[in-house]
């Protein structure tokens, strides 16, 4: 690709922002002139820039009342049925297919069904990818990770479909609760706690994601968070030796999973995957560091007004520290942000399960200390009490803290008998002061 050629893909891009939703897709046929490969990069950025819902990150240029469709797509209907599946409505569209709500007529539960458009069933290369996102998905069993009922082909009114079939999640992707703002660092923490962990079962089984992204995450009303769209996975379980730099790699996403090309969501690549290098599970947590990072701040650590400056960004420079948009972080989660979002990957977490370490005693301990400021007395009780009351409220709220911290270093420290004693003397020592 020419730069000359990215620019007017670039332009195009920009230019069809600014188009209101209803009328952008027959502007963008316009503005295309039939050209459908050009229409087609148009689009990939389109979608990666806007909002996701639903399953496998759908965007949300497909609940338009009229999306674009790709040509020679035969949409399905209301009660046609594909096997045993019966549809009821569609979600949407993404990179790699149409998703509807479905209805499982064996088992008698709603799911999602994922059906990839016919006209790529003629490219090999598309073919073998969404059946690979099948089964990388399938063979993980992960309360963290969309559950994966059923990957196959079935012939249809309009010919033979490909299809995944998954559980069907109610809720809200990270980029939806995004809109409202940042999250309280306790949520956010969890948030990240729970893709960890479904990382690191993905990554034990040779698996990695490549497309992290709030888009990609989706948190029931229960607050459990489930990751979806393994489209971009990739079995690594034999090691490959580095491959150079692709020259064209920071020009735009590509469809393709060959060595040197780009993957994933610009916004939250890795420095790797920026450049077109072979990838590892590290790139995984790379993403996650940013996705943490949104979600602490209302904004992504690496921004710029193209493509090109969001790609230096991740290459060359630091994200603002989060002070800067939060003064209450503390420095622990600053910590964690800054090895997530190490540009050298041999400097970064090196697995889920470090991370995962580092995770889980900050938030207990951020918990401790919030439990105990919800428990003090408000201004008006404490005008309202006698010295000694104030006394008794102080030694109260000064063992509360003292024991929450206690049981979080006890947690960290497993064994750690003097550092245990030496804590125990410090909090009697305290309400020994703050008695008398």
């Amino acid at each position: 690709m020419t730069p000359e050629h990215w620019q007017h893909i670039e332009r195009l891009y920009h230019d069809a922002l600014e188009q209101p939703e209803p009328q952008r897709a027959a502007w963008l046929e316009e503005a295309c002139a039939g050209d459908v490969s050009l229409r087609g990069q148009v689009e990939v950025l389109l979608a990666a820039n806007d909002e996701a819902s639903g399953f496998l990150g759908v965007p949300v240029l497909a609940h338009q009342s009229n999306p674009p469709a790709a040509p020679n797509v035969s949409t399905l209907r209301a009660n046609e049925r594909v096997s045993h599946y019966r549809i009821l409505s569609k979600l949407g569209v993404g990179g790699m297919g149409e998703v509807y709500l479905a209805y499982d007529e064996t088992l008698e539960r709603q799911v999602a069904l994922k059906v990839l458009p016919q006209q790529f069933t003629r490219e090999p290369e598309r073919l073998q990818r969404f059946i690979r996102e099948g089964k990388a998905a399938s063979a993980l069993n992960h309360p963290n990770i969309i559950t994966i009922h059923e990957i196959g082909k079935t012939p249809t009114a309009t010919g033979e479909a490909h299809f995944i079939v998954t559980e069907f999640v109610a809720g809200k992707t990270l980029r939806q609760h995004l809109r409202k703002g940042k999250l309280p660092h306790e949520r956010a923490l969890d948030c990240a706690k729970q893709i960890a962990s479904a990382l690191a079962a993905a990554h034990a089984a040779g698996i990695v994601h490549r497309d992290i992204k709030p888009e990609n995450v989706m948190v029931r009303p229960d607050g459990l968070v489930k990751v979806l769209d393994f489209g971009l996975a990739k079995l690594t379980e034999k090691p490959r030796p580095a491959v150079a730099v692709d020259t064209e790699a920071d020009t735009m996403m590509r469809h393709s999973t060959g060595e040197g090309v780009v993957m994933g969501t610009t916004l939250y690549m890795s420095p790797e995957q920026a450049r077109g290098l072979e990838v590892d599970a590290r790139s995984d947590l790379f993403s996650l560091g940013s996705v943490l990072y949104e979600l602490l701040t209302g904004r992504a650590p690496f921004k710029g007004a193209t493509m090109s400056d969001i790609l230096v960004g991740i290459l060359d420079r630091e994200p603002a520290p989060l002070v800067q948009h939060d003064p209450t972080a503390p420095r622990e989660l600053q910590n964690v942000i800054n090895k997530a979002l190490r540009k050298d990957r041999d400097q970064r977490y090196q697995s889920a399960r470090e991370l995962l370490s580092d995770l889980k005693p900050l938030q207990l301990r951020m918990e401790s200390q919030s439990h105990w400021l919800e428990d003090q007395p408000t201004a008006t009780g404490q005008a309202a009490e006698t010295e000694s009351g104030k006394r008794a409220t102080a030694t109260v709220s000064h063992e509360v803290l003292s024991s929450a911290l206690i049981v979080a270093e006890l947690k960290r420290h497993k064994g750690g008998l003097a550092v245990t004693l030496a804590m125990i003397v410090l909090v009697l020592a305290g309400l020994f002061y703050g008695t008398y």
